[in-house]
Order: structure tokens, then C-alpha cells, then sequence
């Protein structure tokens, strides 16, 4: 049979401590900024605030004043009640240095930290989320940050003969009833302690009084920790710094590959250095590393840009459609269609070309009768024919249904050596094929090409022009003294004579600034306007 409370206090048994727990909770989407107010007491209903955190914070204080009035009417704290910290394995507040859990010395010996008369508190988190009331041990209340104290109960023994005071919450010195606020709890009140009840400590605060010397920066690079005492301090705030503008660097838009390249020397020289002072081999090959990645980053930015490594001499940079190694793959094709095509015309080998980078990757090709007569013009229909007698290219459909083939029903044409089922000659990805493909399709489209209605055999020229640049757009490799006379004929299914009137039509077109063809070479360069298409040697 259950004992009542009346019954359990009249002989002096312990009843637990009450514990009251408001808190603030986000209620919806996070962007409606939504609050719900629960509180521990079934009794209590859950609230919502649409309005956002500071109503819901308002009537969270205003339910924390309402259950302290309730606690003064039922007479205040009660002295024969337990401690509540206690019961949740005192997790409110952290044991001093050299205590075990429960506030117990880690010898073993002595007390339990939990003493003195219970108190009723009440604790605010800095964060204006949670509030908790509780009735506690006087250690407890002390050693729990930010809690304040607003009531002390008589002791067990004497509370059946003295009278009890009704609880009316701390006085304010105006002699006023003080209702509990959010503001400035971090630092809680004293309170004059109840006859025989014994002095109450002061509660903690959350940060206690430290050393006014201030504390060193502490900062990460590549998921290492910078040691505080890192010597000499000029290399720690390096580190630092370092840290700091990797990761300002990758919250940058648009990507600045000189300013990564400046950003990978640093680290590989305080690396380096680190590595000197602690003996650390790890940091070595993180300096290589580094230093790996700064001369990439290097090549890569030359290659964009279209800048050779040591300078621009003055010049701006020229921004390259085909960057990294899509110039090598791009001269692969074109060696490609040179030695596979079946027919040996300019018309055959474009429409090869063409072809061959619409369908690199899975052997099948998509396309339309525009891009067709965009290619051939009037000899679209004749090379189709051609090339599907020969068996390298096999058509779903007749030739004037291809040709009539709209944007949004493209017609799928078939190279069966480079299905993937076979050998492949060609191993592209598809960025690169698609990069690829598409400065193909410039070049051979180009405005004023096309508006010159150049042949075939001229846009071949140009194409295999552009697959062959230096930097400064000249034709071939300086110790090359320009291009191969014979195999720039051969891609273009022409005789080395016909080369030369090809490349003068190129120069009135404005592609190419100068021709000559002299001794076997073909010599030359692109002229400015042609340079963003020049795939680098």
C-alpha cells in the first residue's frame, strides 16, 4: 500500500526532488523560424509560436514564474526531499579536478560530493532553450553553472516544530518579490540563508576567472592541427594563414589556378620547414606533395591560358577551348581519320571526321540533316552513299530520310569498328568528346570560313592548322620550323601543291595570318582571332 507524503515525512524518510523542465524546440521547416514550448509536467500542454524565438522565449519565463508561484504555494522546497542532480547521476555540472562521478573524491574515500540543505534553483541556459527547475543539494546548486538559487528548505529535524514560511522567491532590495528573468541568470543572486538551515554556496559560473594572458590562435591546414607551441612562432602563424586561405580559397567562385599554384608553394616551403623542426617524415612528403601540386597546377594554368611557363612577356592570356591533355586527344583523331578513312576526297574525310567524333565513345552517331548539309552542302547525300558502300558507315534509313531527319528526331548512323564490342581505337571521355567535338564544330563553322564558302578541303586545313599551335599561335614546334607538308596533304586528301592554294584561302579568310610552304613545311600562324581555337602543342 502506498505512504503518503505526509506519512513518509512524519517519520523523517526521503521523498525525491522535484525537477520542472521547460524547453524551446524548433516546430516545421528551420527557414519559418517556428518554436514550440513543451514542458516536462504532463499536464502542461505543448504551445507553438509562429511569431518566432523571442515570443516563445517570453512565455517559456512566463511558465517558469507560473510553477514557481505553484512551489511558494505548496510552501517551497521540502527539507527531507533528495537531490535531483543526484538522481540524474549529477550530469547538470562537472565534478571538480581530481573528483570521480557522483562528486566523489576518485580515492575512494570520504562523502559523496551531494551535502547541505536542499535548495530550490533554477537553471538557464545561455542559449535561451532550456530552463529547468529543481530542487538540489546546496553543493549541487554551487557547483552548477549558471543556476541560480531561490529558496532554501528548513532541515528535516526541525521543520515538524517550526513554523514554515510561505515561499514567496527571492527579495529584491527594495524589499520587493523578485520574479525570475532570463536576463543576466549566468550570474545568479545570494541568498540569505533560513535560520538553522546553515549557509548556502555561491553557484558556479560557466566560464570561471582565468589567466589574463591571452590565448595563442590555434588553426588547421590539410587535417593537421597547428601545435599552439609551434617554434619559430612565424612558421606556426604561416600555418595558420595558410589554413585560412585554402579554405577561403575553395569558397571562391570562380577558380584562380596562379593563385592556387602560389597558395600549394607556400605550404610546400612550410612544410618543409616543419618538418626541419619536429623530424617529422610525414610532413616531408607533405612538402613534395605540395610542391607536385604547385607545378601541375602550373601546367594546367599554361594550358588554359595559353601562356608558356615563365611569363606572358607583357601579353594578355588567351583563354584555350581545348585545355589539359584534349590537344593530344584531338591530334589523335585527327591521326585517325588520316590513316582509316576509306575514301581518299576532302568531302569523305570532313564527313569521316565529323562522324567519328560524333560516335568516339558508343559507336553509334547522332544527327540531323542540318548538321549534314552543314558539313557537305550539295555533296551530302553523294558521301553518305559512298561511305555506307564501303561498309564503314551503315545507315538505319534511306539517304533523303537522313537528310530529312529534324533537331528533335535525330537519326542514329552506326561506325562498326568503333562499336564497344570490338577493338576500340579511341578512348575518350565524355567531357573530352564532347569538348572535342564541339571545337571541331567551331572550327569548321567558323563565320568567316563559312561566309567565304571555303571547301572542304579548306576547313580541313584549318582544323589540322588549329590541332597544331604553339603558344603564340605559330605552326608546329619551334624546332619543327611548321608542319609536315606531306601529312597535313594527307589529312586534308590533298597534293602538297594544293596545299598552298588552300592556305592562301585561309589567309583571306582571316584564320591564318601568314602561309608559306617551303622545303617540305608548311609555315605560318593563327591570326588573333583564331588563337581561343589553337589546341597547344
Amino acid at each position: 500500500m502506498a505512504v503518503g507524503a505526509d506519512t513518509e515525512r512524519a517519520r523523517g524518510e526521503r521523498v525525491a526532488g522535484r525537477v520542472w523542465t521547460v524547453r524551446l524546440d524548433p516546430c516545421g521547416r528551420p527557414s519559418a523560424g517556428a518554436v514550440k514550448l513543451s514542458c516536462s509536467r504532463p499536464a502542461c500542454p505543448d504551445q507553438r509560436f509562429p511569431e518566432g524565438t523571442a515570443a516563445g522565449r517570453k512565455a517559456a519565463v512566463g511558465h517558469v514564474n507560473l510553477h514557481l508561484a505553484r512551489v511558494g504555494e505548496g510552501g517551497g522546497p521540502r527539507g527531507e526531499a533528495s537531490c535531483a542532480c543526484r538522481a540524474a547521476d549529477c550530469a547538470w555540472h562537472a565534478p571538480d579536478p581530481g573528483t570521480g562521478r557522483h562528486g566523489e573524491p576518485r580515492s575512494g574515500a570520504g562523502a559523496p560530493r551531494c551535502g547541505g540543505p536542499v535548495v530550490l534553483t533554477v537553471y538557464a541556459d545561455r542559449a535561451g532553450r532550456l530552463w529547468r527547475i529543481a530542487e538540489t543539494c546546496a553543493r549541487c546548486a554551487a557547483a552548477t553553472p549558471d543556476c541560480r538559487v531561490l529558496d532554501t528548505a528548513a532541515p528535516p529535524d526541525t521543520a515538524a516544530h517550526a513554523p514554515r514560511t510561505p515561499f514567496a522567491g527571492p527579495q529584491s532590495p527594495d524589499g520587493r518579490t523578485a520574479a525570475f528573468s532570463d536576463q543576466g541568470c549566468a550570474v545568479p543572486a545570494p541568498v540569505p540563508p533560513t535560520p538553522g538551515a546553515g549557509s548556502v554556496p555561491h553557484a558556479r559560473t560557466a566560464s570561471p576567472a582565468r589567466s589574463p594572458r591571452r590565448a595563442k590562435p590555434a588553426g588547421k591546414i590539410a587535417q593537421r592541427v597547428v601545435p599552439h607551441d609551434l617554434q619559430p612562432d612565424t612558421l606556426r602563424r604561416e600555418l595558420i594563414e595558410l589554413g585560412d586561405a585554402f579554405r577561403a580559397y575553395q569558397r571562391r567562385p570562380e577558380p584562380d589556378l596562379a593563385l592556387l599554384a602560389e597558395l600549394h608553394d607556400r605550404k610546400a616551403r612550410a612544410f618543409a620547414l616543419w618538418a626541419e623542426v619536429t623530424g617529422d617524415a610525414c610532413l616531408r612528403e607533405e612538402a613534395e606533395r605540395a610542391e607536385k601540386a604547385a607545378q601541375t597546377t602550373r601546367e594546367m594554368n599554361a594550358h588554359r591560358t595559353g601562356v608558356p611557363l615563365g611569363g606572358t612577356n607583357g601579353e594578355p592570356p588567351v583563354a584555350r577551348l581545348l585545355t589539359g591533355q584534349q590537344p593530344d586527344h584531338a591530334r589523335a583523331v585527327l591521326d585517325h581519320v588520316r590513316t582509316e578513312a576509306p575514301l581518299a576526297e576532302p568531302e569523305a574525310h570532313l564527313a569521316v571526321l565529323m562522324l567519328t567524333l560524333r560516335a568516339a565513345r558508343r559507336g553509334t552517331a547522332n544527327v540531323t540533316g542540318q548538321d549534314l548539309t552543314g558539313w557537305l552542302r550539295d555533296d551530302a547525300e553523294r558521301v553518305l552513299e559512298q561511305l555506307a558502300e564501303t561498309g564503314w558507315l551503315h545507315l538505319p534509313t534511306t539517304v533523303p530520310e537522313i537528310l530529312a531527319s529534324r533537331p528533335e528526331d535525330p537519326t542514329a548512323l552506326t561506325i562498326p569498328s568503333l562499336l564497344p564490342d570490338g577493338p576500340r581505337p579511341l578512348t575518350l571521355g565524355k567531357t573530352t568528346r564532347s569538348r572535342i567535338s564541339g571545337w571541331a564544330q567551331k572550327t569548321v563553322g567558323d563565320r568567316k570560313i563559312r561566309k567565304k564558302k571555303l571547301p572542304a578541303a579548306a576547313r580541313l586545313l584549318a582544323l589540322y592548322t588549329a590541332a597544331h599551335t604553339g603558344p603564340d599561335g605559330h605552326l608546329g614546334r619551334p624546332e619543327d620550323e611548321g608542319l609536315s607538308l606531306d601529312q597535313v596533304a594527307a589529312f586534308c586528301a590533298l597534293t602538297p601543291e594544293q596545299v598552298t592554294e588552300h592556305a592562301d584561302l585561309l589567309v583571306t579568310a582571316d584564320w591564318l595570318a601568314q602561309a608559306e610552304t617551303a622545303d617540305g613545311r608548311l609555315r605560318g600562324g593563327l591570326t588573333e582571332r583564331a588563337l581561343p581555337l589553337g589546341a597547344l602543342l
